[in-house]
C-alpha cells in the first residue's frame, strides 16, 4: 500500500511544481508538506517538464501494482460498514502486498440525494466505504462508473467532500475519475514508489453498453461537476499523452464494454490500442461483471475485464498484480515483466476469498482462453 513502511509516497505539490505540474488542490489531494500523506494530482493544461535522472534513487527496482475489479457494499456487504477496518476480510492481504493497489468503487457514497429517476439499479455508501478500502491497503478508487451519481447530483457535493477527507485520513485513498469539473475529474493521481513516478487516471465509456443505463449527462464539464466521461475520447487520449510526459508508469482504469460478455468488444479492442499509442503502460477496465481477457498488447499490458471484486453475487474474481520495470531515465516506456491473478471466488458474504488447488488450475486454463479471444499475448 501507497505510504506503507516507507515504499512509496504520493507526490506533495511543492513536488509536483517541480515536475511542471500546477497545485494540486483536488478530490484526493491537498496541498501539503506532509510529503508520507499528501496525495497528488497532474492538474490539466499543466506544462510538462522533462524528468532528470536521479542516479540516487532506486527507481531500477520493479514497482508491483495490484489491480480489483467492481466494488459495491450493497446486500450482506452493508452491514460490512460498522467495522470499516476489516470490511474487505481476507481480500486486503493480497492488495496490501503490492506497492500500489487500485480498485473500481461502483456506488454513489455521501449523504443525500434521491435515486436517478428511471435508473434500474442504485447503490449508495455511506463515507465509510473510502475508509473500508484504505484499510484494505487500497490507495486508488476509481468513481468513472455509471453508479457513480445514483443518488443523483444532489448528493455529489456530499461525495467531493468524503474523497477529499479520505485523502487527508490515514491510511489515506486518492480518489480519481471524479470532480468539480473535467479538470479534476480527469486529473491523474500520482504516486512515488522508491523514485518511480505511477499515475493513474481513470474515465467511463460505459453508455457504448446498449444495455446499460445511459449516464452521460453526468460528465462533468467547464465548471460542472461529474464524473470522466470518454464516449469523446479525445480528451482522455491528451491526458494520458501528457501523464506520459510527467510520469514514468501510466495506469488507465476504465469502465467499458458490454455486461455479460467474456470477450471484449471491437470498442474495447480498438480503444485499448489507441490508449497504449498514446501512452498508457497499462489499462485495465471493469463494467462487463465478467473476467476478460489480460496480456500483453504491443508495448502495453491490458486487462479488458476484471470483473466483481466485493458484490452482492458470487462468482470468480481475484487481484492481478503486475510487476512494471520502469522505463530508463530520461526517457523509455515501462515494461510488465510479469503478471499474477490472486484466484477467488465470491462467497454468500459477497466477500472474495482464495480458491482451492484444483479451482486454481481451472482459473488458470479460462485464463489463457480469455486471453486468445481478447487477441492478447502471454
Amino acid at each position: 500500500m501507497a505510504g506503507a513502511g516507507g515504499r512509496s509516497v504520493r507526490i506533495l505539490c511543492a513536488a509536483a511544481v517541480t515536475l511542471g505540474l500546477a497545485a494540486c488542490t483536488t478530490p484526493g489531494g491537498r496541498q501539503s508538506s506532509d510529503v508520507t500523506s499528501s496525495p497528488g494530482r497532474a492538474p490539466t493544461g499543466s506544462a510538462s517538464t522533462p524528468r532528470e535522472p536521479d542516479p540516487g534513487d532506486e527507481r531500477s527496482r520493479p514497482v508491483r501494482i495490484a489491480l480489483a475489479g467492481d466494488v459495491h457494499f450493497e446486500g450482506a456487504l452493508a452491514r460490512r460498514l460498522d467495522e470499516p477496518d476489516t470490511a474487505l476480510g481476507p481480500a486486503a492481504a493480497a492488495l496490501a502486498a503490492a506497492d500500489l493497489a487500485i480498485v473500481n468503487l461502483e456506488t454513489s457514497v455521501g449523504t443525500g440525494g434521491r435515486p436517478e429517476p428511471g435508473k434500474r439499479f442504485t447503490f449508495s455508501a455511506s463515507p465509510a466505504a473510502f475508509a473500508a478500502l484504505a484499510a484494505a491497503g487500497i490507495d486508488v478508487a476509481s468513481m468513472a462508473n455509471n453508479h457513480a451519481l445514483d443518488l443523483s447530483r444532489a448528493r455529489l457535493p456530499s461525495t467531493l467532500r468524503a474523497a477529499r477527507s479520505a485523502a487527508d485520513a490515514d491510511p489515506p485513498l486518492s480518489v480519481v475519475g471524479i470532480g468539480r469539473d473535467a479538470d479534476e475529474a480527469f486529473r491523474p493521481d500520482l504516486t512515488d514508489v522508491r523514485g518511480t513516478l505511477v499515475a493513474t487516471l481513470a474515465a467511463s465509456l460505459a453508455d457504448q453498453d446498449p444495455t446499460a443505463d445511459a449516464t452521460g449527462h453526468w460528465a462533468a464539464g467547464a465548471g460542472r461537476s461529474g464524473i470522466a466521461d470518454a464516449i469523446e475520447p479525445a480528451r482522455l487520449l491528451a491526458e494520458v499523452r501528457r501523464a506520459d510526459r510527467d510520469a514514468d508508469v501510466v495506469v488507465t482504469y476504465l469502465h467499458w464494454g458490454v455486461q455479460g460478455e467474456r470477450c471484449p468488444s471491437v470498442d474495447q479492442r480498438s480503444m485499448a490500442a489507441r490508449l497504449v499509442e498514446a501512452g498508457a503502460d497499462v489499462v485495465v477496465g471493469t463494467h462487463a461483471h465478467r473476467l476478460q481477457g489480460d496480456g500483453h498488447l504491443g508495448r502495453g499490458y491490458v486487462a479488458y475485464g476484471l470483473g466483481n471484486f466485493a458484490w452482492y453475487s458470487p462468482g470468480p474474481t481475484g487481484v492481478l498484480t503486475l510487476t512494471v520495470q520502469p522505463p530508463p531515465r530520461p526517457s523509455g516506456r515501462a515494461t510488465v515483466v510479469d503478471a499474477e491473478w490472486w484466484p477467488a471466488a465470491i462467497g454468500a458474504d459477497g466477500l472474495p476469498a482464495p480458491v482451492g488447488t484444483t479451482a486454481a488450475a481451472d482459473f488458470r486454463a479460462q485464463r489463457e482462453v480469455l486471453r486468445a479471444c481478447a487477441g492478447l499475448t502471454r
